[in-house]
């Protein structure tokens, strides 16, 4: 007797997966996962092999990789000596913005460690919420924030 490959309904997927059946559905129309084969009953089928890829896509969306990145990662063949350069390029783009947010959120933190220190609870009203509304002010009359105030 032959037996069949293992495959799986689309929350059966999901639940092995670590993905939702929406990040599925999702993914196949982004082109990173080809469609599951249908079966009889016209539901969607997924075998091991699509399951280990949806656990690589949210690997690496994990580690905050666009899709575009995800895509590149794979479409390498990790029997190509070639195909390791590629992704070691790719990482290191990523690296690099990672290095960019990570700059990011520095600036939001020091912004909101300065508007934490506006307010110490003791005076008539509170600075916090009138530095809100001014920025909010800033905002409605069409200027751009400056840099020491982009987030607060």
């Amino acid at each position: 007797m032959v037996s069949e490959r293992p495959s799986y309904l689309i929350g059966q997927a999901a639940a092995l997966s670590g993905v939702t059946a929406a990040n599925i559905r999702f993914y196949e129309k982004s082109g990173l996962l080809h469609a599951g084969e249908r079966g009889t009953n016209r539901y969607r089928r997924y075998d091991d092999r699509d399951v280990h890829q949806l656990r690589f896509i949210r690997l690496c969306r994990a580690m905050d990789m666009s899709l575009d990145e995800v895509r590149t990662l794979l479409g390498l063949d990790l029997s190509r000596k070639a195909d390791c350069a590629v992704a070691n390029a790719a990482l290191e783009e990523h690296i690099g913005h990672v290095n960019a947010r990570l700059r990011e959120l520095r600036d939001l933190q020091r912004d909101l460690v300065a508007l934490r220190e506006r307010c110490d609870g003791s005076g008539p009203k509170c600075r916090i919420i009138e530095a809100l509304h001014q920025r909010a002010d800033r905002l409605s009359r069409g200027r751009a924030p400056t840099r020491a105030h982009r987030h607060v």
